[in-house]
């Protein structure tokens, strides 16, 4: 594989799996990537899966500007880590391919049906952001005898 093309890969794999460590569907996700990493052997992958929840659990632990520096480096080590491998195991370059799209996939699949209520009274203002259709409506006060609605 040319080292530009197992750079890259690596580097979207590094994004990827640092991504999906801070989301719901990362148990599932942490197994296939300790597999891939330990290439199907039983203390290989064992490793593989601690390293990643050592990484998981110091995402979790940061916040703000100090979140962003660890995720940072976080890629850094594991795009590291997926170039050494891609250079061991050409052909683990399938396996990450497919986890990447994966978590791309679902990274950028459809939320599903989202409701908000807000209330606001007085001189307060309210602002609802969103992405894709959305359908907003705005009701008055109810029941509140001054005929406003």
């Amino acid at each position: 594989m040319l080292a530009e093309v197992l750079d890259a890969l690596a580097a979207a794999g590094s994004t990827a799996l640092v991504t999906a460590m801070v989301t719901d569907g990362w148990e599932g996700l942490r197994a296939r990537f300790a597999h891939l990493l330990g290439r199907g052997g039983a203390e290989e992958s064992e490793i593989a899966a601690t390293r990643l929840e050592q990484s998981r659990m110091a995402l979790v632990a940061s916040s703000g500007a100090k979140l962003e520096r660890v995720r940072a480096d976080q890629e850094i080590v594991w795009r590291t880590r997926l170039v050494d491998l891609l250079e061991r195991e050409p052909g683990a370059e399938k396996e990450l391919r497919a986890l990447v799209a994966e978590v791309r996939a679902r990274m950028t699949g459809p939320a599903g049906w989202v409701e908000q209520h807000a209330m606001a009274s007085g001189q307060a203002q309210q602002v609802i952001q969103g992405q894709g259709v959305q359908n907003v409506s705005f009701g008055g006060q109810r029941g509140s005898g001054s005929g406003e609605q």
